[in-house]
């Protein structure tokens, strides 16, 4: 009976892996939507941070209105960067008359702010919805990474 806890051991292996997807997926499922919209209230926050210290720059790169809006963030995920005016502006909600609306879940939008989810695949996937000026959607990138 020697073979015994050998076997024991072998078996025991794959749990860790199991467990910390199990985890991860009841965590995503458990948390109410409103805690969960907070990675992209992170980034909207990082964003306004990077209008303060630096709009004047990010209004030559943009040059339009930006509107985001985060598709499972309910209100929360509504989010104006005015890149046209001045030295740059950010508003929580709906902006005015936004150049573009740019549409996507709570989680392709941290993955994209990340630099892990490139913003055209993510259109041609439909993970990102775009109406008004398509050409500006692309200009969020670039905005979204010199605001980490």
């Amino acid at each position: 009976g020697k073979q015994h806890p050998e076997q024991v051991t072998k078996h025991c292996v794959g749990w860790p892996s199991l467990l910390s997807s199990l985890q991860s997926g009841i965590l995503s499922v458990a948390l109410p939507k409103s805690s969960y919209a907070a990675m992209s209230k992170a980034i909207f926050d990082q964003i306004e941070a990077a209008v303060k210290s630096k709009g004047a720059e990010l209004v030559k790169m943009g040059g339009a209105v930006f509107q985001l809006v985060i598709s499972d963030a309910g209100e929360d995920g509504k989010f104006c960067i005015d890149l046209k005016n001045g030295s740059g502006a950010t508003k929580r909600g709906e902006g005015d008359r936004p150049d573009v609306t740019i549409t996507m879940a709570d989680a392709d939008f941290v993955a994209m702010s990340e630099g892990k989810l490139d913003g055209m695949q993510a259109f041609m996937s439909g993970k990102l919805k775009i109406s008004g000026n398509m050409m500006l959607a692309q200009k969020l990138g670039p905005i979204l990474e010199s605001a980490r």
